[in-house]
């Protein structure tokens, strides 16, 4: 999908034609979207990065462009790990922005709802700016969801006898592996980002960046505080839901050890042989039943006390 947008006096446009000051938003191109790229100016290679899974931030420039790789956070539910992180090609082309992603994302949702009041598609580097400051605020929005996700996994976990919490939890602990390593390499490139003096040509895109720095640290900081609590309730459920199990365990021997003395007196009344009460006493099976019932009573007295209930 291929979305032209300029900003004018009413706000951001949608156009049908490339122009001066526009911004190219392409999301998983088909062959003819990538050959329109290609006729604009976009080097197939830096295509290719955007589109590459497994491609690692970074910035490079000449005097034609300048392009830069960063990985954006995405939330995929039917996936067997929800949150994850894609790259997210921008090349500033000339007197135009283009950006390049496999995966439609919130981010740029944000920017093409008219979030911005100073967003200017003509101003490029302001543009790419938002994009960074709009990825480090997704990142923050969705360590929040995955620490309430965590939250409600670390409920069910207390009374559970099974893995299958602790896997929902390793889960997370793999989104949260992800978060970190892109956090950390989008920082990489952003304080290279800063060194090359590109966006200072207004003070209000220099102090944007400083906002920009300061989200993507904050970010990172949760990511790291957020691991670090996850291993360690990972640890501590494991050892939880052992305990639980041995209570399990404890309490179904109980019960077995209660259900089997009336079954031993039952069976020491019932042989065919001459025992006490058998001939004597009309009243000989009562005693019995209540003997039983007084041992089965006893023993649940004594378990109860070395709390097996």
């Amino acid at each position: 999908m291929l979305s032209i947008y300029k900003t004018n006096e009413q706000g951001l446009e949608k156009l049908e034609v490339i122009t001066n000051g526009a911004w190219v938003n392409v999301v998983d191109p088909t062959p003819e979207e990538t050959e329109k790229l290609v006729n604009w100016g976009m080097d197939m290679d830096y295509i290719n990065y955007s589109l590459d899974q497994d491609e690692m931030p970074r910035m490079e420039r000449d005097d034609e462009y300048t392009f830069i790789l960063l990985r954006i956070p995405i939330y995929q539910p039917e996936s067997d790990v929800p949150y994850s992180t894609v790259p997210l090609g921008i090349m500033i082309l000339g007197n135009k922005v283009v950006t390049v992603c496999r995966y439609e994302s919130d981010i740029l949702k944000k920017l093409t709802s008219g979030k911005h009041r100073l967003l200017k598609t003509g101003k490029r580097y302001r543009l790419a700016l938002y994009i960074f400051l709009e990825t480090s605020a997704r990142y923050l929005h969705l360590l929040r969801e995955i620490n309430r996700a965590t939250e409600l996994v670390e409920d069910q976990l207390q009374k559970s006898t099974r893995n299958r919490e602790v896997l929902e939890l390793l889960k997370y602990q793999k989104c949260l592996t992800y978060f970190s390593t892109a956090l950390r390499s989008n920082e990489v490139m952003m304080e290279r980002v800063q060194k090359t003096q590109l966006f200072n040509y207004y003070e209000e895109d220099k102090d944007l960046l400083e906002d920009v720095l300061t989200e993507n640290q904050q970010a990172i900081q949760m990511t790291s505080i957020a691991t670090e609590i996850l291993s360690g309730m990972m640890d501590a459920f494991a050892s939880i839901i052992s305990n639980n199990l041995n209570g399990v365990m404890k309490v179904l021997a109980a019960i077995t050890i209660i259900i089997a003395l009336p079954g031993t007196v039952g069976t020491f009344f019932g042989m065919n042989v001459p025992l006490p009460l058998s001939e004597s006493s009309p009243y000989g099976f009562l005693v019995i039943i209540g003997i039983s019932i007084g041992l089965a009573a006893v023993a649940t007295y004594i378990f109860y006390k070395q709390d097996w209930f």
